[in-house]
């Protein structure tokens, strides 16, 4: 069994950005800039725009963080988003989500410039994304197909179970996985709430990514001698030996089903590092005007 290290292959990524960024600076171009919108003090929030400003600081990018309070009107976040649309200096941002519940996310995804949506969350990065052309992909999926390129991990022909139908992952991952290219190739199984027979279906899998916000749920009975398991999940689990009170927890039950495995992803420190660096890679793309001219 292998672990894939996630931290270890995001210091990585972020080294070639930073070096990338350098070139650019020495030459006298642009350094890229990213804005960060956060609505409200959710924690999980606040921690993961500390993440991004602090990894954005890292390559040497610019990055700019706007917060309002959670009673701000839709109205009055769209024209903000209106706004960064038409500000010149800025490559990329997103909006950390989630938002509050009187505010469509639908409406503020579809309103970010499709060629700043670093994201990669606009219908038309999505669709973009989903018929092979060049786009912003999103970044937790393409985070994983960093981690199973650098592991040099055979996709082509093998059988892959996304485990959730999510906009955000499940959808993406799955797309990619099918296309021609490596990694890629793959033949796909998208299995949710519904699905009947989900036990025998992952245990034909040569590949699962387990993306359903489920803690420990997928288990040992379910996963074939050899597999490659990616976890996704990441769901606070009261623990009362931690000084926090709570343990980040992944959607696979690690413990049982690591030995089984040819490679497996841990949860913290799989693909969550991943997913900050794909964000700085698009916002890299959107600094060199490589996917939109």
């Amino acid at each position: 069994m292998q672990l894939i290290d996630g931290k270890a292959i995001a210091d990585q990524v972020k080294q070639e950005i930073a070096q990338e960024v350098a070139e650019i600076k020495a030459k006298g171009g642009k350094v890229p800039h990213l804005a960060v919108i956060i609505v409200g003090h959710d924690g999980g929030s606040e921690t993961y725009v500390a993440h991004k400003v602090k990894s954005c600081e890292q390559v040497g990018f610019k990055s700019t963080k706007i917060a309002f309070e959670a009673d701000i009107t839709e109205e009055e976040l769209l024209t903000q988003i209106d706004k960064l649309n038409k500000d010149e200096d800025l490559d990329g941002f997103i909006v950390q989500l989630p938002l509050p519940k009187h505010i469509s996310e639908q409406k503020v995804i579809e309103a970010i410039d499709y060629r700043k949506d670093v994201d990669g969350f606009h219908p038309i990065n999505v669709g973009r994304t989903s018929i092979g052309l060049p786009s912003f992909v999103s970044a937790t999926p393409a985070g994983i197909l960093e981690l199973l390129k650098r592991y040099n991990i055979e996709t082509s022909g093998k059988h892959c179970v996304v485990i959730g139908r999510s906009n955000i992952v499940g959808k993406p991952v799955a797309s990619l996985m099918m296309q021609k290219g490596f990694p890629g190739d793959a033949t796909v199984t998208v299995c949710h709430s519904r699905t009947k027979n989900l036990k025998e279906l992952c245990l034909s899998a040569d590949i699962i990514i387990a993306a359903l916000g489920s803690p420990n749920f997928l288990k040992a009975d379910m996963v074939k001698e050899g597999a490659v398991i990616i976890d996704v999940g990441t769901t606070r689990v009261p623990n009362a030996n931690t000084k926090t009170g709570w343990k980040l927890t992944g959607d696979v039950d690690f413990e049982n089903v690591a030995p089984k495995c040819s490679f497996i992803t841990p949860v913290p420190g799989g693909v969550g590092p991943m997913t900050i660096c794909s964000l700085l890679k698009n916002t890299l793309l959107a600094g060199k005007k490589e996917i939109y001219k």
